[in-house]
C-alpha cells in the first residue's frame, strides 16, 4: 500500500474515534462536563494532532511529505469524516 494511503487510514481510524468522542462530549453524556461543544472540537483537533504525529513516525516525515503531504492525505479526510460521523451519530442517538 502506497504512503499517501496509510495515511489516510490512519486518519480515518482517528477520525471515527474523535467523531464518537466528540458525539459523547456535545451530548452531555458527562454530567460532569455538560453539554460542552467547545471541549470536543479541541479534542477532535487534538485527536487530528497525535494522528498527524503518528502518522508522520511510523512512515516517515519525508516519506508522508511534510506539511503539504499531511493537509491532503490526513487533515482534508479527518476533518471531512468527522463532521460526518459526528453528524451521524447526533442523529441516530
Amino acid at each position: 500500500m502506497e504512503v499517501d494511503a496509510k495515511v489516510v487510514t490512519v486518519h480515518v481510524v482517528a477520525a471515527v474515534a474523535a467523531s464518537y468522542l466528540a458525539f459523547i462530549l456535545s451530548n452531555g453524556s458527562i454530567p460532569a462536563l455538560g453539554k460542552n461543544e467547545a471541549i470536543a472540537v479541541l479534542v477532535g483537533l487534538a485527536i487530528l494532532y497525535l494522528a498527524g504525529q503518528v502518522s508522520e513516525r511510523l512512515f516517515g516525515k519525508e516519506e508522508v511529505g511534510g506539511f503539504k503531504g499531511w493537509l491532503w492525505s490526513g487533515i482534508v479526510p479527518f476533518l471531512l469524516l468527522w463532521f460526518v460521523f459526528w453528524s451521524m451519530f447526533i442523529n441516530m442517538w
